[in-house]
């Protein structure tokens, strides 16, 4: 693991006047970029040939673009160099953590992260320790987790990759076991899914209810948790096969829906329910501050369900960047709390300038 030393030393040998914040080229690097051009802060975006023209196209988000051949390539110590050569701050999101790897975040990637770096591999279910230890040993509610398929019972939703596009995801809900193995031989004769991909598939309850994510953000400099907002995402084949078909017609048309995200929406929740958000999120962090040096950084998901009941059941979380551009612009709760509306990218670029400017930098990199 790259120690906090080795980043610090970094760090202080860096041009606190000349800061460019950096990030892959992909997710949410726009929302990133446009929060740090609102602040007066440099930028710089890693760029995948073949995948750069949004990037070129909003030319006032990026001083610095590097494009590489493959995502993977910044591990080359010549990108590192010039990365830190640019005084960079680096902010992870998914397409991050999908194209490098842990092990090479963790023990390769020497340019300082804005968040946590050792807390990243904790959002992946596969992990021995993972997101719903998490939320287990914070108290928080997430659905039951089947052991085995055999004991479904009632609507389950099978988390499963895609076969041929790992970051995509061909998740599908069953209603029993033998529903199960039907619509898995199904997928799998398809090719949607392979047979050892559903070795290690996630089988948990499926929570009737409506679905927020709620985003947040941890400032170690204040020693706070802020509530940011709430976004919904689109997903293909999902919506508008579901509103704008009638059931009928739906029962008669034979397709395999994925729950690929496509996009955003904007929501907010009934007032009297924000006891319980803040209650999920600071519960969230009070453990990890607890149990995780040095703690929560920015911003996390906690991507919801609030039931009929009342009760909010978390079932994914997101431990950097959780990519919702639209927040940005149409979050009410933000503007209660800054007086202004304003989404995750300008909330990083705010606690970076002021680490800047408190010569506390090294209270939000690792």
């Amino acid at each position: 693991m790259i120690s906090t030393s080795q980043v610090n030393s970094i760090v202080d040998a860096y041009d606190k006047k000349n800061v460019s914040v950096g990030t892959i080229g992909s997710h949410s690097a726009l929302e990133v970029m446009d929060g740090c051009k609102d602040e007066g802060l440099k930028t710089v975006c890693i760029c995948q040939k073949g995948r750069e023209t949004p990037y070129l196209r909003f030319r006032r988000l990026a001083d610095e673009i590097l494009l590489l051949d493959k995502f993977s390539d910044i591990l080359y110590k010549e990108n590192i160099r010039k990365l830190i050569d640019l005084n960079t701050i680096f902010v992870t999101n998914r397409a991050f953590t999908a194209y490098l790897g842990y092990e090479n975040i963790e023990k390769k990637f020497l340019v300082p992260l804005f968040g946590n770096r050792s807390l990243l591999r904790a959002e992946e279910r596969q992990e021995e320790y993972n997101q719903y230890n998490l939320l287990e040993e914070a108290n928080i509610r997430h659905p039951i987790i089947f052991d085995d398929p055999s004991e479904i019972k009632g609507l389950a939703i099978v988390k499963i990759p895609e076969a041929t596009r790992k970051l995509e995801r061909a998740f599908f809900i069953v209603s029993s076991y033998d529903d199960f193995i039907r619509k898995s031989e199904k997928r799998i004769e398809k090719g949607v899914i392979n047979r050892d991909d559903l070795k290690n598939a996630v089988v948990e309850e499926y929570v009737i209810g409506t679905y927020f994510n709620f985003n947040f953000f941890y400032s170690p400099l204040k020693k706070e948790m802020e509530f940011l907002g709430i976004e919904r995402r689109l997903q293909t084949n999902l919506h508008d096969f579901t509103t704008s078909i009638p059931a009928k017609e739906q029962m008669e048309i034979d397709i395999d829906l994925q729950n690929i995200e496509v996009g955003h929406m904007p929501a907010s929740i009934r007032e009297s329910l924000l006891e319980k958000v803040f209650l999920i999120g600071d519960n969230f962090a009070n453990f990890i501050n607890s149990k995780y040096s040095p703690g929560l950084i920015g911003p996390i998901s906690l991507q919801s369900v609030v039931t009929r009941d009342l009760e909010l059941i978390v079932y994914d979380v997101s431990l950097r960047v959780p990519g919702n551009p639209i927040m940005a612009t149409t979050s009410p709760y933000t503007k209660y709390t800054h007086g202004l509306v304003l989404g995750v990218g300008r909330r990083i670029a705010m606690e970076i300038k002021e680490a800047l400017t408190s010569n506390k930098i090294n209270e939000i990199i690792t």
